[in-house]
């Protein structure tokens, strides 16, 4: 029973810290964004690459590994409904998150040289942070959709 208590906190821990992290970096880049301050929007973004490398790809590697032990351990199956749905979840969100890291770094190298030439942010820069904001919204609801699957757990019959 206490690998189970483990193995649960350190997945609860690993969805949690994907949500929040994930949450936070929108907030801090939305709101770097906002200032049009090519500098400030350098230092969030070198922020922002250096969160999402420590502790979301951290949780992306984990968070599967826990869960797989963990609903071993309790005696799923991994062909159960919801843990199937989680894990299509799980991948969508990868096809998003992704691109959304290649991205946050072009942001982080254009806003660099806009600040170091005194310049304002190139038009490429505002078109990458559009579809940045917009794969966004994908990732978060199926985020979203996955913690309701792990706390809900719905007999669902895919197979």
């Amino acid at each position: 029973m206490v690998y189970e208590d483990i193995l649960r906190l350190l997945h609860v821990i690993g969805a949690t810290v994907l949500f929040g992290t994930g949450a936070g970096i929108a907030f801090f880049m939305v709101m770097a964004r906002r200032t049009g301050n090519p500098a400030l929007i350098a230092h969030v973004s070198e922020t922002v690459v250096i969160a999402d490398t420590l502790f979301t790809a951290t949780a992306v590697l984990l968070q599967p590994i826990t869960g797989a032990l963990l609903a071993l351990e309790i005696g799923w199956p991994l062909t159960e409904g919801w843990i199937v749905l989680s894990l299509a979840l799980y991948v969508l969100t990868g096809l998003f998150w992704l691109p959304v890291v290649w991205i946050q770094i072009k942001l982080r190298n254009m806003a660099r040289e806009a600040a170091c030439a005194k310049t304002e942010l190139p038009a490429r820069w505002h078109r990458l942070y559009a579809v940045w904001f917009a794969c966004g919204f994908p990732a978060f609801l199926a985020v979203v959709g996955i913690l309701w699957l792990m706390l809900n757990r719905p007999s669902l019959t895919l197979f």
